[in-house]
């Protein structure tokens, strides 16, 4: 029998005579015990005590291996969470675990990354292909060191500013530029954490994703739950479901079209429904999302090209459907970015993006595995479709001056599609009013230990 006696749970008392118990879990109720407990109060009207002191006799595991795997009552898996850091993998294997719509967590920004020991990905595993790498490497680092003195210059401290924080803003707009340089091969650091059963449904695919990259790392978090949960996992494979997801994951893993679209908007909500909601879209406050209902009234769609750098961005709007893009060199490589650099630099930058994209080529590899050489400025074609409440939140969070500039411009232009198309329904957007003003309080934006 464990002892749960010394948890401080934390108890408010109703009026009526219920309550709202928050538990402590301390060292002692792992996720699978949080599961059980879950789980029993939704059979049993005995209360949370009565499941601590049946948890505390008889222990989780049994319950666990024989309901939630032997039975598959899956709900049981939303009930206890685990965290998984993922660590030295490639952009590309983030993004693939991050192409789901309940995955929660976070990622390295390329903004607090030196890269010049970070490692880079290499599958192709020739000289060739780790030449093309570490040139990339070499020309972001050069490049770096001499852009910003060029932004000091452009953007100078004004009168009042903290030096520190002008300093930080000018560093933060040299990353944004010079990311675009950066191989998806780049190595980065995850976290994913979320309800077991999200993993024990997404980890199937992860393992049959066609990238072998992918594939090692979803088997890896597969064994590693397996060994910290025990009961919640399952090593049998059936071999239609993995034949089938196979399948699934090479016609679909990854969206590209040609002639994609420059910008374009497709308005399939339904204005009548819609109607009902005049009040709510003509007086919401700022910072306030629209009613959850909203989304009765249907969905839009947007297609644009957005480099995968940004796009790296766009993909943390979990209330969006949207497809993981193939990243290739179709549809250019985002003016933006050469248009912020020097001339001489310039010069040099479409210098070496020719000669580097000439010498990827030349490797004979597939498509997919082709995106690690690839820099991260190139466009890549985005679509997606949200309802109201989503496209709302996206573009109000986006199309501000923190916001990466390539990103910001599609925000920009997708809020005056939104307002041409629902004006007249009400629709008001809370939009910053200077979006391309550089703004020192970018240099705020970091997680740091206090003094």
């Amino acid at each position: 029998m464990r002892d749960l006696n010394d948890l401080a749970h934390t108890i408010v008392p109703l009026k009526g005579g219920g309550e709202v118990f928050v538990l402590d879990p301390g060292s002692a109720i792992g996720a699978e015990s949080q599961a059980m407990l879950g789980a029993l109060h939704s059979r049993s009207p005995g209360g949370i005590r009565s499941h601590l002191a049946l948890l505390a006799q008889k222990g989780s595991e049994k319950f666990m291996s024989t309901f939630y795997v032997g039975y598959g009552h899956k709900s049981i898996g939303d009930l206890g969470s685990a965290s998984v850091f993922i660590e030295g993998v490639s952009m590309l294997v983030a993004k693939a675990i991050q192409d789901f719509p309940l995955y929660n967590g976070q990622e390295v920004s390329t903004r607090y990354v030196d890269f010049s020991k970070q490692r880079f990905i290499d599958p192709a595993h020739s000289s060739k292909s780790t030449d093309i790498l570490e040139t990339w490497r070499s020309f972001y680092l050069s490049s770096l060191e001499e852009f910003i003195p060029i932004l000091r210059e452009r953007y100078p401290r004004g009168e009042g500013e903290d030096e520190k924080v002008w300093e930080k803003a000018i560093k933060a707009r040299a990353f944004d530029t010079m990311r675009a340089f950066l191989p998806a091969a780049a190595s980065t650091n995850l976290v994913w954490t979320g309800p077991l059963r999200q993993f024990a449904d997404r980890i199937p695919v992860l393992r049959n994703h066609p990238l072998a990259e992918v594939r090692e790392v979803g088997i890896a978090i597969e064994k590693a739950l397996l060994i910290a949960y025990p009961n919640s996992f399952s090593e049998k494979r059936y071999p239609a479901t993995e034949s089938y997801l196979e399948q699934a994951q090479v016609e679909s893993a990854y969206f590209d079209e040609e002639g994609f679209p420059d910008f374009e908007f497709v308005d399939s909500i339904n204005h009548e429904r819609l109607g009902q909601y005049r009040r709510a879209l003509a007086t919401r406050p700022q910072k306030i999302e629209l009613p959850y209902t909203i989304r009765d009234a249907g969905v839009a769609e947007f297609k644009f090209l957005l480099d995968f750098g940004s796009f790296r961005d766009i993909q943390r709007h979990r209330a969006i459907s949207l497809r993981m893009p193939l990243l290739t060199t179709r549809h250019g490589f985002e003016p933006w970015y050469l248009s912020e650099l020097p001339e001489s630099l310039r010069d040099r930058a479409t210098e070496a993006i020719a000669k580097q994209l000439h010498a990827t080529e030349a490797l004979g590899l597939s498509d997919t595995l082709k995106q690690y050489y690839l820099p991260m400025g190139l466009r890549t074609a985005v679509r997606f479709t949200g309802d109201l409440r989503a496209l709302v939140y996206l573009i109000e969070i986006r199309a501000t001056r923190f916001v990466h500039p390539t990103l910001r411009m599609r925000a920009v232009q997708m809020a005056k599609a939104l307002e041409v198309a629902y004006g007249e329904d009400g629709l008001v957007l809370h939009l910053d009013p200077e979006p391309d003003r550089f703004d020192v309080k970018r240099g705020t934006h970091d997680i740091i230990a206090k003094a």
